[in-house]
């Protein structure tokens, strides 16, 4: 936490990528303190309220935000007010418009401390059983498979793990544009983690898993193995 000024503060909160049951006693208490939260979805961070509790004014901040808004966000930050941001899930200002308004806080001398918690990107990492003592997380890629493509040539010799955001129902064009960029690895799909639901599939690109064997619905991070030494 800097302590360059004596005005507001955020407190960026990692919340639940699924089971509610995994928000720390310390998140609980700093959502409870924030005089309003700074929200991607009401409805979703809602939900979340009501599970606790609490009611809290809550202001947006997703890609449709205006920077002008951002900046307003600011200003009452900086006379002074508590603010807990947060993300539909998992640890917000990473892949997440929340960056911006954190950044600005650094810069404008506002109070910034982190409450960490549930990650997508750790959990998946943990369930795959790759050795990830190095990893790349690379949000989402590109629609189009030359943009996949491009996007992960930089890999095609890396020993790093690299972990990914996708759509259930882009599973066929991702993985046709990654074997043809890295070649044959080993992948593990992360399905709806810590859900009732929870699923790890795991195979070798570029086989693609029927909708029998991993449904196509729900949300999905995939973890791809970095490229192996020969033995």
């Amino acid at each position: 936490m800097t302590e360059e000024s004596g005005c507001g503060r955020l407190t960026l909160v990692a919340t639940p990528i699924g089971n509610l049951s995994d928000l720390s006693p310390r998140a609980v208490e700093s959502l409870g303190a924030a005089e309003f939260w700074i929200v991607e979805d009401s409805r979703i961070s809602g939900k979340l309220a009501s599970h606790l509790g609490l009611k809290k004014p809550m202001r947006i901040l997703n890609d449709h935000t205006s920077h002008s808004q951002v900046e307003r966000y600011l200003a009452d930050l900086r006379k002074g007010a508590h603010a807990a941001l947060l993300t539909d899930g998992g640890a917000p200002a990473i892949s997440d418009p929340g960056a911006i308004l954190t950044d600005l806080c650094h810069n404008a001398g506002v109070a910034v401390e982190g409450i960490p918690g549930p990650s997508a990107v750790v959990t998946a990492l943990m369930l795959s059983g790759f050795f990830a003592q190095r990893f790349a997380f690379l949000g989402f890629l590109g629609r189009k498979p030359g943009a996949i493509r491009s996007e992960l040539a930089p890999f095609a010799d890396s020993p790093l793990t690299l972990v990914l955001f996708e759509s259930p129902h882009r599973l066929e064009v991702l993985f046709g544009a990654a074997f043809e960029a890295l070649g044959s690895r080993r992948y593990a799909i992360c399905r709806e983690l810590t859900k009732m639901h929870e699923q790890v599939y795991r195979s070798t690109l570029p086989e693609v898993p029927s909708e029998v064997l991993v449904p196509r619905k729900g949300e999905i991070t995939l973890v791809i193995e970095g490229r192996r030494k020969p033995v």
